[in-house]
């Protein structure tokens, strides 16, 4: 397979590593993706993710789909999302349970998703992604890029318990010790910090 050739030779140019810590019988969960302090994140997420496997899923606009951009938004591994109402009048749905419901059509869906929003520093995530995975009854997997290290890959999964606070913790426990390209520009959420 010609991606996994030149993702081989993008991490032996660059001199990383990757490490894979999600179970095989895991075919659906949602799928941090942190630190995100750099344009170069995205490669090196890309890169792991084929390296190890995974096909992760990202969330788009359904506008996006259609050609010229639809094969290739395809190929990265688009999946549309149309938040449009049903019926003239009515509320359209949220992001949350449009997503959640995509677990219930797609059998084998790893969805990425990356919870600081922005490559600059916030001292607060987004918590979308754990509401998404409560709703879809599936669990969490810490997707990571440790810049110190020069290694991607996925730590330890987390299965929501419900209570937030607590699920929280730990993953903010797990990403404290993890460096961005730019640590000046990565923080835990700092509600659910030690």
């Amino acid at each position: 397979m010609l991606a996994k050739f030149i993702a081989k030779g993008t991490f032996a140019f660059t001199g990383w590593t990757f490490k894979n810590q999600l179970p095989a019988d895991i075919k659906q969960c949602v799928m941090i993706a942190a630190p995100h302090t750099s344009n170069w994140d995205a490669l090196y997420t890309r890169t792991a993710f084929v390296l190890m496997g995974i096909p992760v899923k990202i969330t788009i606009k359904d506008s996006y789909m259609r050609f010229p951009y639809g094969p290739f938004v395809r190929y990265l591994g688009g999946i549309g999302i149309n938040r449009r109402p049903k019926k003239a009048g009515e509320e359209r749905e949220s992001m949350v349970q449009l997503m959640a419901d995509l677990f219930k059509t797609h059998p084998d869906l790893v969805m990425l998703v990356t919870p600081e929003g922005t490559r600059s520093l916030r001292t607060k995530w987004k918590t979308g992604f754990y509401h998404i995975a409560v709703t879809a009854k599936v669990p969490i997997a810490l997707g990571y890029l440790d810049y110190n290290k020069k290694e991607a890959g996925v730590g330890k999964v987390v299965y929501p318990s419900g209570n937030m606070h607590k699920d929280m913790h730990e993953i903010m426990a797990f990403y404290k010790h993890i460096a961005g390209k730019h640590p000046e520009n990565f923080s835990v959420d700092l509600d659910y910090h030690d």
